[in-house]
């Protein structure tokens, strides 16, 4: 198999080399198109680059920009202009006329935006500062996410929680000039490129290639229904997971590799193979996607693909004329983008037709799954309290705190708003900048306790919808993330008022003083909602513990 450094690694990719090798389906549109620029360029690039403005890339927008670089986005040649994406959101073509139905932008913060305009240049760095690319802007806007939602989707946004992937305000489109691929530590061996795929199938004497695009850890029924459609069109099985937004620390990754590695062992060389696909998942509607991914595996130089066609049916109509409503899926995504769409409506269900369960369901040889998989009760937790000032937070995570500490044999860190304050963020004010670092640091914190099965209990005020979501997001890939809303209404807080300081914010003495003087923005869907004023501490920690409980993390 041959790594981004062009090393050849017999043992995860033989390749016997083969004369008269046949030909492999040609790229989408082609043309494979690479992006990455030579050395003489490189070095040019990167003086030019001193002098312009730098995009911090997410982990999402690095795998955009590996696939656009390295061919995997062919023929595409860039981030869409304004009117290749309302093109594609509203009819799934390209303004000239290229089916593509997925949006492919570049999205930035206000404060980014203004430092861009049509015919200027950005620098595209990762999180390090490592210089990956130019932008050549051409277009910069507004996005109208709730449009987009409603068309991508069929459904507004905020009808769809978790399913759009978070983007910023601002859209930027333009082509790009690469200087490097983003450098990946894991699984080096497994990340091919397309033109590095294509060489290893062409020498192997490979020419119809099912992709088999593994999500979730593998099992024994998914892996042989995947094969029994690979041979039932003479096609040679890969898989293909995605892996696009994997970070050092995401624990599931690792594990979902393995386990596809300890599978595909198994399998006869000569039968199937296993790479890493670099591609974020866009949460996008089911036929969209669906097509979206043929043509990133047809890129790949796979001229089938492996997919639940059962899920597609009903989403399919707006990919299609109405006269051509008796058209099949697979008809539809053969005519659209040249790649065959295998069925596997068996997979997952056993001989009774129920579902199998991937934690304890067998797999090939002695390798199971579930061994990755670490029970509920032994995983991390967060729990988050979001109130008022003198509504009770600090008394429940005290009392929540020795109770576990009596009852667990867990690690307990309790981070108090105070605290915290003092200790972690003595140098920040009470801007509405400086609070929502102080809770995102608490987050973070959080989020390295969670992830090491130890037990974080928050209590920050956290006025901001915006800041606790991202905190959310921050903790619950690691364990679980439970907010306990302590709705104790503002009279009574300020009945309790020990220190003053409802006191000093309605005379003014304090300024943006939450429930005062700036807002506290109730959360839309606490884990779970407790008013002290009408309970006893010990009575809402037990709600607390039932709840936990409940979910199966004590």
């Amino acid at each position: 198999m041959l790594t981004q450094h062009g090393t050849l690694h017999t043992d995860v990719f033989p390749l016997p080399l083969q004369a008269d090798a046949p030909a492999l389906i040609a790229p989408y549109g082609g043309e494979l198109v690479n992006l990455l620029a030579d050395e003489s360029q490189v070095q040019r690039l990167k003086r030019e680059a001193i002098a312009l403005p730098s995009l911090e890339l997410n982990p999402w927008q690095l795998a955009d920009l590996e696939l656009l670089l390295n061919g995997g986005f062919s023929p595409l040649r860039g981030f869409m202009n304004q009117a290749d994406y309302e093109s594609v959101l509203s009819r799934m073509r390209t303004g000239d006329g290229l089916f593509w139905p997925v949006p492919l932008v570049l999205d930035v913060t206000a404060e980014a935006a203004r430092q861009l305009a049509p015919e200027s240049r950005a620098a595209l760095r990762d999180a390090e500062g490592v210089l990956l690319a130019i932008l050549n802007v051409s277009d910069v806007w507004q996005a109208d996410k709730e449009r987009e939602a409603r068309l991508f989707h069929g459904a507004s946004a905020a009808a769809r929680p978790g399913a759009v992937r978070p983007r910023r305000d601002y859209y930027v489109g333009g082509a790009v000039q690469g200087l490097a691929l983003p450098v990946r530590y894991d699984y080096r061996a497994l990340r091919r490129t397309p033109a590095q795929l294509r060489k290893a199938f062409t020498a192997r004497g490979w020419t119809r290639i099912a992709a088999f695009q593994a999500d979730d850890p593998l099992h024994d029924a998914a892996l042989r229904e995947a094969l029994r459609a690979a041979h039932q069109c003479e096609a040679k099985l890969l898989i293909h997971p995605l892996t696009g937004t994997p970070t050092s620390e995401d624990i599931h990754h690792f594990h979902r590799v393995r386990c596809y590695q300890n599978m595909v062992a198994q399998l006869p060389k000569s039968e199937a193979a296993l790479a890493l696909l670099p591609l974020a998942s866009h949460h996008g509607a089911d036929a969209r996607t669906t097509l979206w991914h043929a043509i990133i595996h047809r890129n790949h130089g796979c001229s089938h693909f492996i997919a639940d066609t059962g899920t597609l049916a009903p989403r399919m109509d707006g990919v299609r004329a109405d006269a051509e409503a008796a058209q099949t899926p697979a008809a539809r995504c053969r005519e659209l983008t040249g790649v065959e769409l295998l069925p596997l409506e068996a997979m997952g269900r056993d001989a009774t037709n129920a579902a199998i369960n991937v934690y304890t369901s067998p797999s090939l040889g002695d390798w199971q799954p579930h061994k990755l998989y670490v029970p509920r009760a032994t995983r991390g937790f967060t729990v988050f309290f979001t109130g008022l000032s003198g509504a009770g937070k600090s008394t429940l995570a005290k009392a929540l705190a020795a109770h576990l500490m009596e009852s667990s044999e867990r690690q307990v860190s309790l981070l108090d708003g105070d605290i915290v304050r003092k200790h972690l963020s003595n140098e920040l004010g009470f801007s509405k900048e400086h609070r929502d670092i102080n809770v995102l640091r608490i987050g973070y914190v959080s989020s390295e306790i969670t992830k090491h099965r130890g037990i974080a209990i928050c209590a920050p005020i956290a006025p901001y919808r915006a800041t606790r979501r991202a905190v959310r997001a921050m903790i619950e890939p690691y364990g679980g993330f439970f907010e306990i809303y302590v709705a104790t209404p503002l009279t009574v807080c300020e009945r309790r008022d020990g220190k003053g300081l409802y006191a000093k914010a309605r005379a003014g003495i304090i300024k943006e003083f939450t429930g005062i003087s700036d807002p506290y923005e109730t959360p839309e869907s606490p884990d779970l909602t407790v008013d002290t004023s009408n309970q006893s501490p010990e009575q809402t920690v037990q709600r607390i513990l039932d709840k936990l409980c409940e979910e199966g993390f004590i």
